[in-house]
């Protein structure tokens, strides 16, 4: 059968881009792939679960613009379809002077992206909202929110099915032939012939890309966030959500505290090289994965520059005791008996061949063929508005003498 439409990919960006594409194309004919039995089966579903509300993004970026718009979509949705979720806020809080420089230019941000209510608190305001957290200044976003994006995921993939689209699950692509006037998707169980194609792959979203776009100069590196949650007795010690100041030399946020949706409270994540795209344990070894990123001279400049950083991120990974001195630097009165072991989330990280850390948005246009190539937090809360954005690109090149083009 021949489609308008095919997307690859069952995270909730691309089950947020079918979705708006048949809420506005009536009589679309869409099918989207999947090649796991469910969806939102890896970095949607293994995220910490938060509503980000544009504190972190340097205004004007896709990120920025995305995120912002696509909190209130998505709050409006959840709305909606009665989703349990909560707008809590949360506190960012610098322990030492080094970082009240970059806590300005958090505050900066998030008033340059529209947030509202942002206020500056001291120590003793600190505890005010967090009674168990130490810091010698802090930022408070009362925008902040907590959900299950698994559910989000599922609901949209409901809404895409009542709207006449497609979802077929277990189904992994394995090529794609692209011409003039239409692509090809070659999968594990049928080829799929449609006017248009979108690539959501997530931690596969460079390989993808590649079939079309052979020069890509972006590979995905992943990065495992391992996570250990409060025992039950001692999540009174975090009343919602506590934040360090993040390194600006990294697209990661540090260590950090969350109350989840459900009552329990994650610690984490850090950020460890995984040696499979796939590798949620720390024994998950992939020889093609791992040799993807080391051969790639965008890793080797980073690995090279910051192998300190990489180290110290290995140690806290396999000593609970390290993982525990990062967690006291916001409470103090955190222990190791106070910690249960949690899951694990891989992270699609792009590195750019220069060795950047590609830290916004990256989408290709390539003539009939769409490729989301980098889709980092806050991709969840920005899903809606980044549906729009692909939406217009697919109006845009189904049009005639399509010329490529790159959005980043």
């Amino acid at each position: 059968m021949s489609y308008d439409v095919t997307i690859i990919g069952g995270g909730i960006v691309g089950l947020a881009t079918a979705m708006h594409l048949l809420e506005q194309r009536p009589g679309l004919r869409l099918c989207l792939v999947e090649k796991e039995a469910h969806l939102a089966a890896h970095q949607t579903g293994n995220n910490s679960g938060v509503i980000h509300s544009g504190l972190y993004y340097r205004p004007g970026s896709l990120k920025a613009r995305n995120c912002v718009r696509g909190y209130q979509l998505l709050l409006d949705f959840l709305r909606r379809h009665d989703i349990p979720h909560e707008i809590c806020g949360k506190v960012v809080v610098a322990t030492r002077e080094s970082e009240l420089g970059p806590l300005e230019e958090l505050h900066r941000r998030g008033t340059a992206n529209g947030l509202e209510g942002l206020r500056w608190l001291s120590p003793e305001e600190i505890r005010e909202i967090e009674p168990h957290c130490a810091g010698i200044r802090g930022l408070y976003v009362p925008q902040t929110g907590i959900v299950d994006y698994r559910t989000v995921a599922e609901t949209y993939g409901r809404e895409i099915q009542r709207l006449g689209g497609e979802i077929h699950l277990d189904e992994e692509a394995r090529g794609i032939r692209q011409s003039t006037d239409a692509v090809e998707v070659v999968t594990t169980r049928a080829t799929r012939r449609s006017r248009l194609l979108v690539t959501c792959a997530g931690l596969h979203s460079d390989r993808l890309a590649r079939h079309t776009h052979p020069r890509l100069d972006i590979r995905i590196t992943p990065f495992r966030g391992e996570y250990y949650v409060l025992r039950p007795e001692a999540r009174g010690l975090v009343r919602n959500l506590i934040y360090p100041v993040p390194d600006p030399a990294f697209p990661f946020l540090g260590v950090h505290f969350t109350r989840m949706i459900g009552g329990a409270v994650e610690c984490g994540p850090n950020a460890v090289f995984a040696f499979a795209r796939e590798g949620y344990r720390k024994t998950d070894f992939s020889f093609r994965d791992t040799w993807d990123a080391l051969a790639w001279p965008g890793f080797r400049k980073v690995a090279r520059k910051y192998w300190k950083t990489g180290l110290g991120e290995f140690h806290r990974s396999f000593s609970k005791a390290a993982f525990v001195k990062a967690l006291q630097r916001l409470i103090p009165e955190i222990q190791e008996e106070h910690l249960l072991p949690g899951g694990a989330g891989i992270r699609a990280q792009a590195c750019g061949i220069d060795g950047r850390l590609l830290d916004d948005f990256h989408i290709i246009e390539d003539g009939n063929v769409v490729h989301v190539c980098n889709a980092p937090s806050p991709a969840a809360t920005a899903s809606l508005a980044i549906g729009e954005t692909i939406a217009r690109t697919v109006a845009s090149a189904l049009a005639p003498s399509r010329q490529q083009h790159v959005l980043s």
